[in-house]
């Protein structure tokens, strides 16, 4: 091959690359092609990091919820502006409170409530160690080491340690109960939820709303801040009937008639406002706010 033909060649080899890295790029910045590209990416890469617009979002591309905001920027963004609208509009959200989230995951929801700034403070549970280092490292990178106080450990009846159950593909389903029998067994520290808060310096009257999603180990958290409940403190859950089985279900929300007169329950397209003695133990899962 002559030297003007060799030229001549990797200049169209040039341009082709450039034209096929230009076509990749575009398709990889729509949905689809997010999709297929954190589904296939390998066990090398163990986190990664995405620019959500006004925040940074940082996340194990193995977990389901990290695959998510890459897909679509953020993890279910649109419940917390949805519950923000609902407590304004009630008058039960004072600036001057703060929030107490129990399942802090790796702070998506913890991020957006800050970001809102609607909460004086935010302290926020999280047992999973994989989650608290993502966790922490998103409160740092969105400089928000002021607002949001972070705690290493599950919300229980007691002090010392207990069982937990890591999920290898859905990080958030990690619980203190077991799910699957594939979930790794590991020991985490435990609190009540007056100690974690006694622990930090925070006076229970402080607390404007309680954030709750454990993965069924809501009832056992809940008798661990008897306080905040006996002042009728503003409470959004998951409630998983599933995981507390008929007899369960009904004790809890026995339990909970004791401190709650009413609720408002979450479907996917409007909220049901009922007496907390009514909540429905036929459905699998959804989320409640206990109305003070």
């Amino acid at each position: 091959m002559s030297g003007q033909a060799w030229l001549t060649a990797k200049y169209w080899k040039r341009r082709l690359r450039k034209a096929r890295n230009a076509l990749a790029t575009r398709f990889f910045d729509t949905r689809t092609g997010r999709r297929l590209l954190i589904e296939n990416i390998g066990l090398r890469v163990t986190s990664m990091t995405v620019d959500a617009g006004d925040h940074l979002m940082s996340f194990s591309p193995a977990d389901y919820i990290g695959r998510k905001v890459f897909r679509k920027g953020h993890f279910e963004r649109q419940a917390v502006d949805r519950l923000l609208v609902i407590l304004r509009q009630r008058g039960l959200l004072k600036k001057d409170s703060m929030l107490l989230e129990i399942g802090g995951n790796i702070g998506t929801q913890t991020v957006y409530f800050a970001l809102a700034r609607a909460f004086q403070g935010i302290v926020s549970v999280e047992p999973d160690p994989r989650n608290f280092r993502l966790l922490e490292q998103n409160i740092r990178q969105n400089s928000l080491m002021d607002t949001v106080r972070l705690v290493n450990c599950a919300a229980g009846e007691a002090g010392g340690e207990i069982d937990f159950f890591l999920n290898s593909a859905n990080h958030g389903k990690s619980s203190a109960i077991r799910q699957s029998a594939t979930d790794q067994k590991i020991s985490v520290p435990v609190q009540p939820v007056t100690g974690i808060l006694d622990g930090l310096g925070i006076d229970q009257a402080a607390i404007g709303l309680v954030w709750m999603d454990i993965e069924g180990y809501e009832p056992v958290a809940c008798r661990s801040m008897l306080p905040l409940l006996s002042r009728r403190t503003p409470l959004y859950m998951e409630f998983t009937p599933l995981f507390y089985g008929p007899e369960g279900t009904r004790d809890f929300v026995a339990w909970l008639a004791g401190f709650y007169e009413d609720c408002l329950v979450f479907f996917e397209d409007y909220e049901q406002q009922m007496k907390v003695r009514d909540l429905p133990g036929s459905i699998d899962q959804y989320d409640v706010l206990f109305l003070p």
